[in-house]
């Protein structure tokens, strides 16, 4: 009977090819399901044989270790270079839309506290 050995909601394409290319690898027989039109169905990478979970999972597994290691020392290395934007960075490139939210913020929570203050009152 078919298993999940790998849930595709929200994985960046990279990340799904790299698994994908590593079951093929190692010869294990897969297939994959989408999500759907309206989300609704389960996005993941199935085995059809569930004596190859175990050795697939612990595949993965050790994949993902050494993916998100990457990914943070990736992410931090950017970070010290300076190609990630700051809040102050953001905020000094775009003040106007900064205000704009805050705005409509601010707008949402009245309209949301001041009936119920009028209610009792």
């Amino acid at each position: 009977m078919a298993r999940i050995v790998f849930r595709l909601n929200h994985v960046p394409e990279p990340e799904a090819d790299a698994v994908r290319e590593l079951l093929a690898e190692h010869g294990f027989d897969y297939y994959e399901t989408h999500e759907g039109r309206w989300g609704l169905s389960v996005a993941a990478i199935w085995l059809k044989h569930d004596e190859d979970f175990e050795r697939a999972r612990e595949l993965i597994d050790k994949f993902q270790a050494t993916h998100s290691t990457a990914m943070r020392d990736e992410f931090e290395q950017a970070k010290r270079d300076g190609k990630i934007p700051t809040f102050w960075q953001l905020l000094k490139s775009s003040p106007l839309l900064f205000i704009a939210y805050w705005g409509l913020i601010i707008a949402v929570a009245l309209l949301t506290v001041v009936p119920m203050f009028q209610f009792f009152l």
